[in-house]
């Protein structure tokens, strides 16, 4: 922990995710923040299509941290970067999937952590009238929550983004739809224009000041972290292991040094309706 104390550490972001990411460093760590004035994250995607993400958002996280470290000077960098669609395990809805890392090079470690949130308000529509723009509207939480509109052609697409009053989207939509006789409604899912997403990053931002604090007990680098999943918590009726978690396996990313902690959710046994034996 006392790796991060009184450092200097650069923010990567263009859209203002300093607000949730500054406050936590500098209560935790009395670190100095800084964001880069024209550093332009979208040269690694933008969610409206414009850009296309060209790797994994992991990969891209790493680069967009590390090229603003590079660019700034700075030893010390932290970034994050998310994902919209399907939950990746509970197959209804979508969800907000936010990675942040920070990377110490003074230090050579790096530490990630993830938030995977049901709470966003992640949407597409194609419409063809006011009715259906406000009905969208509306479920999107407009105006707290900025949208786009869209019209692709011939000559490739034309996009309006962080529209944020009723007047702009309507008279947006109605200059397009002379046009266009479809229109594609979408939420701006950029963090300054989507406050749910910003409470997200907030919760992810939260996870890695635990992992910063959370050192190995052999060397004492932060980042001491859950590397495996141990299944088998007994069934409290017939005792015979079940598909429920009944340790983790943290692990350093210094010194490799391993340990295993059962029972992490205060439980030593599991109902029999989740016994595949008892309950088949």
């Amino acid at each position: 922990m006392k790796l991060f104390n009184n450092r200097a550490v650069l923010i990567a972001t263009k859209h203002h995710k300093e607000k949730v990411i500054a406050p936590l460093l500098q209560a935790h760590f009395n670190m100095t923040t800084a964001v880069p004035p024209d550093f332009d994250t979208d040269n690694f995607g933008t969610f409206s299509g414009e850009i296309e993400r060209k790797n994994g958002a992991l990969e891209t996280l790493r680069q967009k941290c590390e090229a603003a470290m590079n660019q700034y000077g700075y030893d010390l960098g932290i970034a994050s970067e998310g994902s919209f669609g399907p939950h990746p395990t509970l197959f209804f809805g979508h969800a907000d999937d936010e990675l942040l890392v920070i990377i110490d090079k003074k230090n050579n470690l790096e530490i990630i952590a993830r938030e995977v949130s049901l709470d966003t308000n992640f949407n597409s529509e194609t419409i063809s009238s006011l009715t259906e723009l406000r009905a969208f509207a509306n479920k999107a939480q407009f105006p707290s929550h900025a949208l786009i509109l869209k019209a692709e052609h011939e000559k490739g697409t034309e996009i309006i983004k962080a529209i944020q009053t009723w007047d702009d989207l309507e008279n947006h939509f109605i200059k397009l739809k002379q046009k266009f006789s479809e229109i594609q409604v979408e939420t701006d899912m950029r963090a300054h224009l989507n406050p749910t997403r910003m409470k997200v990053i907030e919760l992810a931002m939260e996870k890695l000041i635990q992992k910063m604090k959370n050192c190995c007990p052999n060397c004492q680098t932060p980042g001491f972290d859950v590397k495996e999943v141990l299944k088998g918590l007994p069934c409290e009726w017939c005792k015979r292991p079940t598909q429920s978690t009944k340790a983790f396996r943290y692990e350093c990313v210094k010194c490799n040094f391993s340990e295993i902690k059962n029972f992490p959710h205060d439980k030593k046994v599991e109902s029999p309706e989740f016994c595949d034996y008892c309950n088949p």
